[in-house]
């Protein structure tokens, strides 16, 4: 299996405008020079983190999703980030994993901040999502679901590959909470032997909670190769495979995991 490229953007989100973040994600994308094979938003890109669905929800044909779809396919590159998502008559914090010729994965947020009252206004979802690319197996998920790890916890299938390469999280995390965020991040990569990046936005939100970012880009081990705060940023890094295998194979840790279930 061949490495994988994948460019993280942590941006000032434009509060409840979802033309105005369509339209700066379209020049941050644009501006990316370097090939690039993924493209990983921060949650709730087109909104920041609102609790007014009633005022801001799309459905799945919706201009952010159509957005996604157009945009895919004029880069040739895969885009995720999550939305706020109306279906069948209930809310959803949504990820999409949108690929160039329109098809797509979507995953609903586990769990819900109930601290800022998530939970009230967005069903939770109860399923996964393994998106896969190149031979790569990416585990996707938002935000406060870092902080359960079972929810996230890697394990080695019948064929004796591990369930997947990628942990991704997208985010609006306060910068209040930094600590957690940075600390949370380096562990989930070391525990599930996998690389690890964390999407977050930057700036005040509409409710003047302030974000710094700290975007990061993690390997296996845990050794952090991109970490940024405070700004706006783009970036673009190739993900090995030899790298990730060797790590494994050297440090054989999951085969001695406790076997569990979700329910």
């Amino acid at each position: 299996m061949s490495d994988l490229t994948v460019s993280l953007i942590q941006a000032n989100l434009h509060w409840e405008d979802i033309g105005a973040n369509l339209a700066m994600f379209d020049q941050k994308i644009d501006s990316i020079k370097e090939r690039t094979e993924v493209i990983v938003l921060p949650e709730m890109f087109s909104t920041g983190f609102s609790m007014q669905p009633e005022k801001l929800a799309e459905t799945m044909d919706g201009s952010a999703v159509q957005w996604m779809k157009r945009k895919a396919k004029e880069k040739n590159v895969i885009i995720t980030g999550s939305l706020i998502i109306e279906d069948e008559g209930a809310y959803y914090n949504r990820l999409i994993w949108m690929l160039p010729n329109g098809t797509y994965g979507s995953y609903d947020k586990r769990h819900r901040f109930g601290f800022a009252g998530e939970d009230n206004h967005y069903a939770a979802g109860d399923k996964r999502l393994i998106a896969q690319v190149k031979g790569w197996k990416i585990c996707l998920n938002i935000c406060y679901d870092l902080r359960f790890p079972v929810w996230a916890r890697n394990t080695i299938q019948e064929n004796g590959a591990p369930a997947y390469d990628v942990l991704v999280y997208v985010a609006n995390w306060p910068e209040r909470r930094s600590t957690p965020w940075r600390s949370l991040l380096q562990a989930r990569a070391i525990e599930n032997q996998c690389y690890l990046i964390g999407v977050n936005r930057v700036g005040d939100d509409g409710n003047n909670i302030y974000h710094s970012g700290d975007t990061s880009l993690i390997d296996p081990v845990g050794e952090i190769i991109y970490h940024k705060a405070h700004n706006e940023d783009i970036f673009t890094y190739t993900l090995s495979r030899n790298h990730l295998e060797e790590l494994r194979t050297r440090f054989p840790f999951m085969k001695d995991a406790d076997k569990f279930m979700i329910l």
